[in-house]
């Protein structure tokens, strides 16, 4: 599983894959500052195990994927309802994924994406709909600011850049992550500081986690757009998300015609290990009834 770099739209993307080349492709896209190994390993065999050939890979501005060369926008500014000026949105990044199915000569696949990754995911299913066999999203939005709007005390801590220096910047992912993961599951500590610690070693950059959440509030509504979406559709999220709240995957399954929502109780922001077996079941199931590759 060594990692490769991909030349797309002008930058390099960094991405593993795992499992048989010839099983059924599944490209995951991961979150708002998040690395391809935010797919837990765990989590991707059983993907594999399902007959998936899946793909994770860094969005551009994090991990081993190209820094851009931009100044980070005032995201406060959306918080008055002002503009935000991004140097670049979702759908570049949309794009970005797209030329790295082209790199690996890949027709469709079926994308699934979790939290900024079901944005760039349902970008995808808009923008460049013959490439989308079937699409996950899961703990995402729409857009539409009414509906995915994080609580106030969890804005703040987005808004707090995270330490520069390694122990500081653990300390700080795992403060995060006690604040918008799931309450009702065991807090896996140990687990969240080794992923901070392999998080900060594969080059996390502040900067561009703040361009990124520029992209997120400067793309805008996608909700009249997702009814262009007629591709199988499943919509995760949990019931306590404090990031991005219910209503948000609910308004997301709403847009999307013929979209099925898995509400799951107690699930906040994140991915715990004991619901991994369900979100593995509903992307076999969205992925079984998609037409193959191809295919009209």
């Amino acid at each position: 599983m060594p990692e490769e770099i991909a030349r797309v739209n002008g930058i390099e993307i960094a991405y593993e894959r795992l499992g048989d080349p010839s099983g059924q492709p599944l490209l995951l896209v991961m979150g708002l500052g998040m690395q391809l190994i935010h797919w837990d390993l765990e989590l991707c065999q059983m993907l594999v195990d399902r007959g998936f050939h899946v793909i994770r890979f860094d969005n551009r501005d994090v991990g081993h994927s190209t820094k851009i060369d931009a100044p980070v926008p005032d995201a406060r500014r959306a918080m008055i309802g002002l503009r935000v000026d991004a140097p670049y949105l979702l759908t570049d990044m949309a794009a970005d994924a797209v030329g790295l199915l082209d790199h690996l000569g890949i027709e469709a696949a079926h994308v699934v994406g979790a939290s900024m990754g079901g944005m760039i995911a349902q970008t995808i299913a808009i923008e460049h709909p013959e490439r989308v066999l079937s699409l996950t999203s899961i703990m995402s939005t729409t857009g539409e600011r009414k509906v995915g709007r994080p609580k106030f005390r969890v804005w703040g801590v987005l808004m707090r850049r995270a330490p520069r220096d390694e122990q500081g910047f653990i300390d700080h992912f795992v403060r995060v992550f006690r604040m918008i993961g799931s309450r009702t599951y065991p807090f896996d500590e140990e687990r969240i500081r080794s992923e901070a610690a392999a998080t900060y070693l594969r080059d996390h950059s502040a900067a561009g986690t703040g361009r990124q959440l520029a992209a997120i509030l400067a793309s805008g509504d996608r909700t009249a757009r997702l009814r262009s979406v007629h591709v199988p559709t499943t919509v995760i999220h949990g019931r306590d998300d404090p990031l991005v709240p219910f209503r948000g995957g609910r308004a997301t399954a709403e847009a999307i015609p013929d979209a099925r929502l898995i509400a799951i109780p107690g699930m906040g922001h994140d991915l715990p290990r004991e619901i991994w077996p369900q979100v593995v079941e509903a992307i076999a199931e969205t992925a079984a009834r998609a037409a193959p590759a191809g295919v009209a």
